[in-house]
């Protein structure tokens, strides 16, 4: 019987291989497969928020982050599971480009389509859950806001340093459920790391496309456009170093082709 998991080296060498996708696949497949990703992820976020909006009270302050962690990696196992284009995740293509597998203007465009189709996908979800009505029910609402406004008053600094631990993370659960062999290591592998990022407070760029818009539609006098800028910037930037430097860049050094 053979190994019910990849060793670290055929995990990274896989991570490339699925990333020469970027060469042959149509633009169209692209577009729609990160529109997927916003909807996931944001049906991630979107639980996470009415799981945590009174838990604090019942629970403290930091069980309920860990159950917000915990119920927020659904949007991972989706992406990964169902099939997506999430822009955090693509970062690891970073390690095919290193290799000279992918020219890195094709992995500009990818990281491009992907990221506008993520946030198109992220603001269809907040204005569905809006319309849904669901956030009238007790201080769900308030809680929206709180956490709107909270991401937008990180200044640029904090808000590039929480990206890059953030998406070291995401990308490590990528990389684990890439070596996963079944469906259970498969959520196992995004659960674990997904879990500790949103419990220790690390902000990810993707889900800030669902968080902030979502406040700025329940108190558009607290959250503006302008603060959604100022924190995707940093947020997206040190996303991509967390990813490409971090997780790309480091497989890349230690699991060179031949290198077991």
């Amino acid at each position: 019987m053979g190994a019910k998991f990849l060793t670290p080296a055929e995990a990274a060498e896989t991570i490339m291989a699925n990333g020469r996708r970027v060469l042959t696949q149509p633009v169209a497949s692209t577009i729609v497969l990160s529109l997927l990703a916003g909807f996931y992820i944001a049906f991630g976020a979107q639980l996470a928020t009415m799981v945590t909006h009174d838990a604090a009270a019942h629970v403290g302050n930091g069980i309920a982050r860990f159950l917000g962690g915990s119920v927020f990696s659904i949007g991972l196992m989706l992406v990964i599971i169902c099939g997506a284009e999430l822009f955090t995740g693509n970062t690891l293509l970073a390690k095919a480009a290193l290799h000279g597998e992918i020219p890195w203007f094709k992995i500009a465009e990818n990281w491009g389509i992907v990221i506008v189709g993520n946030l198109v996908g992220s603001l269809i979800l907040a204005w569905l859950m809006v319309s849904s009505e669901l956030w009238q029910t007790g201080r769900v609402t308030e809680h929206v806001v709180a956490i709107a406004t909270a991401k937008c008053e990180l200044s640029f600094g904090v808000a590039f340093i929480r990206g890059i631990l953030c998406n070291w993370l995401v990308c490590l659960a990528v990389f684990m459920a890439t070596a996963a062999r079944d469906i259970c290591g498969k959520m196992l592998a995004c659960y674990a790391p997904i879990m500790a990022f949103v419990a220790s407070g690390f902000e990810h760029s993707v889900a800030n496309m669902y968080f902030i818009p979502l406040g700025m539609l329940c108190a558009p006098e607290a959250v503006t456009w302008g603060g959604l800028v100022a924190n995707l910037v940093p947020v997206t930037l040190g996303n991509l170093v967390g990813g490409a430097g971090m997780v790309g860049l480091v497989a890349f050094v230690i699991y060179r082709r031949g290198v077991e």
